[in-house]
C-alpha cells in the first residue's frame, strides 16, 4: 500500500519528470508515459493550491462566522 505524497513531494515529482522530458533521452512511449503522470500531478498540485488560498481568503467576522476576505474589504469600502 503506497502513501498519498505531500504537496511538495508531488511537486519535487513533477520537476524531476518536467527535466527527463526537457533533456529528450527518453523513448517515446516513456516520454508520454512521463507526460501523463506529469499532468495528473500538475492537477493535483494546482487543486491543494486552489483550497488553500480559499482557505486562506476566510477571515472570522464579528460574529465569529468565516467570510470570504474579499467580501469584507468591499464592505470597509
Amino acid at each position: 500500500m503506497s502513501k498519498e505524497l505531500s504537496f511538495e513531494e508531488k511537486l519535487n515529482k513533477l520537476e524531476e519528470i518536467v527535466s527527463e522530458l526537457e533533456q529528450g533521452n527518453i523513448d517515446l512511449d516513456d516520454a508520454i508515459n512521463k507526460y501523463t503522470e506529469a499532468m495528473k500531478l500538475a492537477k493535483e498540485c494546482s487543486k491543494k493550491l486552489d483550497d488553500a488560498t480559499k482557505a486562506v481568503n476566510k477571515i472570522l467576522n464579528a460574529d465569529g462566522k468565516l467570510e470570504d476576505f474579499k467580501e469584507l474589504e468591499k464592505d470597509t469600502e
